[in-house]
């Protein structure tokens, strides 16, 4: 019997497409991308196409993306990063309560060393009000951090409208899209977010490779110290082969977003309608 895999929210399978393309990183482009010399400068010019591809998906500036080693280092990197670099300013972050760990522990790691963390509930369908983001904001605050889509049960929060509240007040905006990228359109500009975490590995792309979105004039202190590497905000050579299977696992994302989108709601739906059609007693969670 075919093996049906029900866990993509979790991670999904490179796509033959992906990995094709990266293996001629492990036998031919096997150059330090930080080196001048003709092996280096191959591996250069993969991730800079590699950083056009993924800026481009998301409507930002090339120079605005930063990869790291996936999106636990993406999220922490934002949040601790912003906290470090704004402390002066003040020690207030808000977040909602139903984040995933890599924001919701790093959050209570702050704590731990002095933040003031604000968790906002959400509603019935688990979605945050924006209204209760706007209250919570004190002269303090310095970030507010709001996932795009929940990964347990797919809510997908007003972030355009928190966005408005936070650039209204001067306030820095980092969503974590690690569970929407590649499913849903994003567009960082529409969003006003000034921040925002992806994965790899959630859209048939290797694991261990991530990016982060970092809006031209946030500051944020790196957590990785070494090397000049990503413009000394992220030290360590470059992952070529898994930038580059990332790139790939993007651009093929987004060229099949919307027919995606329609036969996972079609998925969706036949699936909810069999469920409550033939087992008793269901609680659907989730938005409907």
């Amino acid at each position: 019997m075919d093996r049906i895999y029900f866990d993509h929210s979790a991670t999904t399978q490179v796509l033959p497409e992906v990995l094709e393309t990266m293996l001629p990183c492990f036998t031919k482009f096997y150059g330090n991308a930080s080196e001048p010399h003709t092996p280096g400068n191959e591996a250069f010019e993969l991730l800079l196409k590699s950083r056009d591809t993924i800026a481009s998906a998301i409507n930002a500036k090339p120079e605005e993306i930063i990869f790291t080693s996936g999106g636990t280092e993406s999220d922490n990197l934002a949040i601790k990063g912003v906290a470090e670099a704004y402390k002066k300013k003040g020690n207030r972050i808000i977040t909602s309560s139903i984040e995933h760990p890599a924001v919701g522990n790093t959050c209570k790691y702050l704590e731990k060393v002095g933040y003031d963390v604000t968790y906002i509930p959400v509603d019935k369908n688990g979605v945050v009000n924006p209204k209760d983001v706007e209250n919570a904001i004190n002269s303090k605050t310095t970030l507010i951090s709001i996932m795009h889509a929940n990964n347990v049960v797919g809510s997908i929060q007003p972030i355009e409208e928190i966005g408005e509240i936070a650039k209204k007040r001067g306030i820095i905006f980092h969503t974590d899209a690690v569970q929407s990228f590649g499913t849903l359109e994003i567009d960082v500009e529409k969003l006003n977010v000034d921040l925002l975490s992806m994965s790899s590995h959630k859209l048939h792309g290797p694991k261990g490779v991530g990016a982060l979105y970092k809006r031209k004039g946030v500051k944020i202190t790196p957590l990785i110290h070494g090397g000049e590497h990503e413009k000394r905000r992220r030290a360590g050579t470059e992952n070529i082969p898994g930038i580059v299977g990332f790139a790939k696992a993007v651009e093929i994302a987004i060229s099949e977003i919307d027919e995606k989108a329609k036969k996972l709601k079609e998925l969706r739906e036949y699936l909810v309608k069999g469920v409550l059609e033939r087992i008793d007693d269901v609680i659907y969670l989730g938005h409907p």
